[in-house]
């Protein structure tokens, strides 16, 4: 390899910070470029950290209110808003600085400010201190992320209006808050308002909530969700928002077509992210982009122009952190030559909500409408010992098999802590293993990492925690 590869990585988050640090540990001469003051990019930043350091508060409001049936009372918690709001901070503040050092560590140079290309091998940077500065390459990697999905006709101009990224600096503790999409982000963050005392609804456009995850799964979060929720509206939609002396009036259309005004405090609109190349000056160059608006990417992520690669959102459904992070590596490592491709067999993902629910590689509904042939095998955490011993058993885990050969297709967990066990099942999805395989491994007892193992023996039909009938 030629270590006086010039390398750019336009984007500062998971993918594209992986990027710029693989690369120089490779030994290219690194430019990363960032519009924000901090590293991290959304994920970091606005995203999946700060997120999750309020769903932990939430947990644990949550569980001091359930020890009440162990004989334990706590008493109504005290909120502090400007502490939660501090820790918050102060977790990214921690993630960011990590990041800032291996920066210097590794002599990265780092220009903050916005990029667009200028041609293939030339991009001009508008720098955050008002100067403007032209960066020559040899290779670039766009690693921009994504933005916020909105719904124009609903857009208004109001302090209570929330999405995710203003939903985070938790502005108060509204009594009520309207949570508009019943996917991921919105379940997260209403689970978070919810735990800290505010009533709070969700209106969804589909028959349920998260679209796309398994039915069987989904079941036992709806049934959490409906008792800490104020109030849950499946096949509805928002039709107007407009502020009011009280709040926000919010016009809902339910299933039959019939519309009613209901007034909260606060809305929080969430239907997801999508991808945005405005201002990049990707027309400078030969780089496409397809109908839905994403980088259209080779499995070497590298674009129509050979000069620039793509990685995480942009390049892309799912977009997830993970997925960008593993790009990353692979478009580092074709640039210097290596022989690689981004093919992963599967890739996780979690929704912290509590349950929490996971899934890697086939779910069941894709494999029902793929006309893929299957067999599921399901342990319910009713009868996991573990499980109950936390008072949780509102939980399952599901292989999806392929019934010829027996291997593990697809992996489904719901349950609290499914996001840390999901790992297992990737591994076995991508090392090709069969439900012999899994059930053979031992796992420690008693832990709800067992689940996985007992799946596999429903499979064989040797559970012996489930009594099966001798026909």
């Amino acid at each position: 390899m030629d270590n006086k590869i010039n390398l750019v990585v336009i984007g500062g988050g998971p993918g594209g910070y992986a990027a710029a640090f693989i690369a120089a540990d490779m030994g290219m001469n690194v430019t990363l470029i960032d519009a924000d003051k901090n590293l991290g990019g959304v994920c970091l930043n606005r995203g999946c950290i700060p997120s999750k350091a309020l769903l932990h508060i939430a947990k644990l409001i949550n569980e001091a209110k359930e020890a009440s049936h162990w004989g334990i009372e706590f008493g109504e918690p005290k909120i502090d808003v400007e502490k939660i709001r501090a820790f918050k901070n102060k977790v990214i503040t921690k993630q960011a600085t990590g990041l800032n050092t291996l920066v210097k560590q590794r002599k990265v140079n780092y220009i903050s400010g916005r990029a667009s290309f200028i041609n293939s091998t030339t991009l001009k940077v508008d720098k955050n201190d008002g100067t403007v500065e032209n960066v020559s390459f040899d290779k670039a990697i766009i690693a921009i992320g994504s933005i916020i999905t909105s719904i124009p006709s609903l857009e208004i101009n109001s302090k209570r209006m929330l999405n995710s990224t203003s939903a985070l600096e938790l502005p108060e503790i509204p009594k009520s808050l309207l949570v508009v999409g019943g996917g991921y982000i919105g379940l997260e963050l209403g689970s978070v308002y919810s735990a800290l005392g505010t009533k709070v609804s969700v209106v969804e456009m589909t028959a349920g909530l998260l679209p796309g995850a398994d039915r069987d799964m989904v079941m036992y979060l709806s049934k959490r969700l409906t008792a800490s929720f104020d109030k849950i509206m499946l096949n509805s939609k928002v039709t107007s928002i407009k502020e009011v002396e009280s709040g926000l009036a919010v016009t809902i259309e339910g299933k039959e077509g019939k519309s009613e005004i209901i007034e909260y405090d606060y809305v929080l609109m969430s239907i997801g992210r999508r991808p945005e190349t405005k201002g990049l000056g990707l027309e400078n160059t030969k780089v496409e982009v397809n109908q839905r608006g994403w980088i259209v990417v080779n499995q070497q992520l590298e674009t129509t122009d050979s000069n620039i690669y793509a990685i995480g959102d942009i390049a892309g459904e799912p977009m997830l952190a993970h997925k960008a992070s593993h790009e990353a590596r692979v478009a580092v490592e074709h640039i210097a030559g290596h022989k690689v491709a981004f093919e992963p067999k599967a890739i996780p993902a979690v929704v912290f909500t509590d349950p929490e629910i996971a899934w890697a590689g086939l779910t069941e509904t894709q494999a029902k409408e793929k006309g893929i042939k299957h067999e599921v095998a399901k342990f319910p955490w009713i009868v996991s010992g573990r499980a109950t011993t936390l008072d949780r058993s509102d939980g399952v885990t599901k292989l999806i098999v392929d019934p010829d050969t027996q291997q593990i297709l697809g992996v489904g967990i719901c349950g609290p802590g499914a996001g840390e066990l999901i790992a297992e099942g990737v591994l076995a999805i991508e090392m090709g293993a069969n439900v012999t395989d899994v059930s053979l491994t031992i796992h420690p007892h008693p832990t709800l990492s067992e689940t996985i193992m007992e799946a596999a023996e429903v499979f064989l039909g040797h559970s012996p925690h489930i009594y099966r009938p001798k026909k």
